[in-house]
């Protein structure tokens, strides 16, 4: 089972992955890149440390350097920054850093995300503009310079991959700014993945569901947990190992699509 599975993710080793958003030890950035390294690839991560302090859940400090060090344990190389999507700079310094770094990167997973909850009451133009700033206009820019950057070589295959919210299978009331951005981000994947097939470049998005990563109080994931078939919430790695694969030579044949990896969560 073992040389199975090596032989499974081999064509990873010897790649670079860039991966946006890996703040925090139980976020779904930090367990992609885990899965990623465990695959033998190369990983640079992005993080904004005052974004984490801003949110409920917030950071130590020391997390990013934390997971950089668990990173490494798996054999890899890893380097790391702090970056604001937001700013029109990020793109080329990011790109530029990583390749400094470790050479031409061929895996981009788009994991930031900028939430704050907004509903119909007290979403302003403000708030409107940060979410796009960096759900929208970041990923996108981001995913373009990768693009611009990207050299196809016979032995090399692209992968985009970005993060959604599930915002096509129902409504999120309290959440109207993240939801009309996030879905902008579905609709940009389907369409960059016609742009860069010729490329040799996959573009595909993954939902993960509601999923634990520090957020939820008890009551509300007991709440969710009813609404999960399979008896629990999402974890990090669920995600994880779905973008893994997206991103290995297995996943060449998928491309466009949004994947809905959400433990068969029911709406109401």
């Amino acid at each position: 089972m073992g040389a199975r599975k090596l032989a499974f993710y081999s064509d990873l080793r010897g790649k670079t992955a860039l991966i946006t958003g890996v703040g925090r030890q139980k976020g779904i950035g930090a367990a992609i890149c885990y899965k990623l390294a465990e695959a033998g690839t190369d990983i640079f991560f992005t993080y904004l440390t005052r974004y984490d302090h801003s949110m409920e859940w917030n950071v130590d400090d020391r997390e990013p350097e934390e997971i950089k060090r668990a990173i490494k344990k798996y054999g890899v190389r890893c380097f790391s920054m702090e970056a604001d999507l937001a700013e029109d700079t990020a793109p080329s310094s990011i790109l530029d850093m990583a390749e400094e770094e470790l050479g031409p990167v061929s895996i981009l997973v788009n994991n930031a995300a900028y939430s704050t909850g907004n509903n119909v009451e007290n979403l302003d133009f403000k708030e409107l503009d940060a979410h796009y700033a960096v759900n929208v206009r970041g990923t996108i820019m981001l995913s373009l310079e990768f693009v611009r950057r990207f050299e196809k070589a016979a032995a090399v295959q692209g992968r985009i991959i970005n993060l959604t919210s599930g915002q096509s299978r129902g409504p999120m009331p309290a959440e109207l700014a993240y939801a009309a951005t996030k879905g902008a981000v579905e609709a940009f994947t389907t369409s960059l993945s016609a742009g860069v097939a010729s490329k040799g470049i996959t573009v595909n998005a993954v939902n993960p569901g509601p999923t634990d990563t520090g957020w939820m109080a008890e009551p509300i994931k007991q709440q969710l947990i009813s609404k999960f078939p399979l008896g629990r919430t999402g974890q990090p790695e669920d995600a994880a190992r779905l973008i893994r694969f997206l991103a290995s030579e297995e996943a060449e044949w998928i491309t466009g699509q949004i994947i809905h990896s959400e433990g068969g969560f029911v709406r109401e």
